[in-house]
Parts: C-alpha cells; structure tokens; sequence
C-alpha cells in the first residue's frame, strides 16, 4: 500500500511539475509575443514623378470702352476679325480659335471723383466696357511661351494690344498614382530595413501603412491640387507630383 501511495504521489507531482513548466513556457511565450508587437518602427517613402503638359492653351483678351455701344460694337468686330487674320495668319486655324461671349458693362455714374490741389474734382469716365476673348490651342508645347512673347509684340505693332495668358494640360493624377504609390512603398521599406540592420533586428511584416495627399511642384498644377506652386519652377511645362507614404513595420 505504501508503495502504491509513493508511487501516486510521484506521478502526481510529475503531473503537477510538468503542468506548471508547460504553463510557465505559454506564459514565456505569450508575454514575448505581446512585448514582440510593441517592437515596430514607423518610416516614410518619397516618391517623385515629373510631368510635361500633353498641350497648352493660349487665352486672348481684349477690351474697348466708350459712350456709344454701337460704335463699341463695331470696334470690338473690326479688332476681333484682325486678331484673328493674323493668327490665321501665323498657321493657327480658324476651326481651333474658341471665341468666348462678349462681356459688356453699363456704369450707372459717368464720373467719379479725385482730389486735385485739394479739392475733390469731378472726372467723365466712359459709360460703357466691351471685352472679348479667344482662346486658341498651342501646338508646340515647350515653345509656347516664346510664341507668346512673340504674339504680344506682333499685336502691338499692328495696334491690337492684348492681353496673352497661358494655360498647359498635364496627366490625370489618376495614371500615375500607382506608380508613385509602388514606388514610396519600396523606398519606405528600404529605410525600414536600414533601421533593423542597425537595430540588429528583421524587418517584419507591415503593422499600419497610410498614404500621403499627392502634391504638385510646378508653376502650374491641376484644378484637385491644394498646394503652393513652387516659386522656380523648371519649366512652366513641366511639374513634379509627389507623395510620402507612412509605414509601421514589425521588428522581429
């Protein structure tokens, strides 16, 4: 009977011992487990991307003032038919020249006042302001400010004086992205695994990943963009998308 008490007693304690080292080991385990996943590191990805215009857009404007509206009128026909022979002139063709609506302003006061020798002094202005535009398609883009230059001054030679402004046409953000996505990605896990190798670590797997708001760089940008235009731009031709991606990598 003693001996079969000894040996219960054994086995439960061998039980007893096996089940707090397995318990001991789960616990080890578990606790390095949660320590491993507050192990991470938080990196960010640049990716850059130069854009050039696919076209570019002249805008024309023009304006007459006077008292009498028919007279404006015929003006304003007389102007708008030169401008156009000349740019027929200089190979833009008439089906590509939008004109845009006649704008015209009626003053309900004809004079208005300034300070002349310290008196107030009443002044005649014109009752009337037609204005008129064109907008016309450039068809050598990188060129486009130059012909402007060139326009401006042929124009005032012939007594049209205008205003000239232009507009260039760049890519869809859409059809980049991708590209700029994959690309920030791979360059934040590089850094993500120059910070292990330093760490003596493994770069793991990705915690959390956010995407940055793709910016603009450039003189001109897209109507979606919010940020500032770069002061020294390249080329008025070319801008540069940009985004910085944010990634949480595990350390192993």
């Amino acid at each position: 009977m003693e001996n079969k008490s000894l040996l219960k007693s054994i086995i439960l304690g061998s039980s007893l011992l096996i089940g707090l080292s397995m318990l001991g080991l789960f616990t080890f385990k578990g606790l390095k487990t949660f320590s491993d996943k507050d192990r991470v590191v938080t990196v960010k990805g640049l990716a850059e991307m130069k854009m050039e215009a696919t076209s570019a857009n002249f805008g024309l404007n023009f304006s007459l003032s006077g008292d009498n509206l028919l007279d404006l009128i015929k003006q304003k026909d007389v102007k708008k038919n030169a401008i156009i022979a000349y740019l027929e002139n200089i190979k833009n063709e008439k089906n590509e020249i939008k004109i845009n609506n006649v704008e015209i302003t009626d003053r309900e006061r004809y004079y208005e006042y300034r300070w002349e020798n310290g008196r107030q002094v009443q002044e005649k202005i014109d009752r009337y302001t037609i204005k008129q535009s064109l907008v016309f398609q450039s068809k050598d883009v990188k060129n486009t400010e130059d012909k402007k230059s060139q326009m401006e001054l042929d124009l005032i030679s012939k007594g049209l004086t205008s205003n000239i402004t232009t507009n260039y046409i760049f890519p869809e953000l859409n059809s980049i992205k991708p590209q700029l996505i994959a690309e920030s990605t791979k360059n934040a896990r590089i850094a993500g695994e120059q910070f292990a190798n330093d760490s003596k670590a493994k770069l793991g797997k990705i915690k959390t990943a956010s995407q940055g708001q793709i910016t603009i760089v450039g003189k001109y940008y897209n109507e979606d963009d919010t940020s500032e235009a770069s002061q020294n731009p390249e080329a008025p031709f070319i801008q540069k998308a940009r985004v910085v991606s944010t990634i949480v990598f595990f350390l192993d």
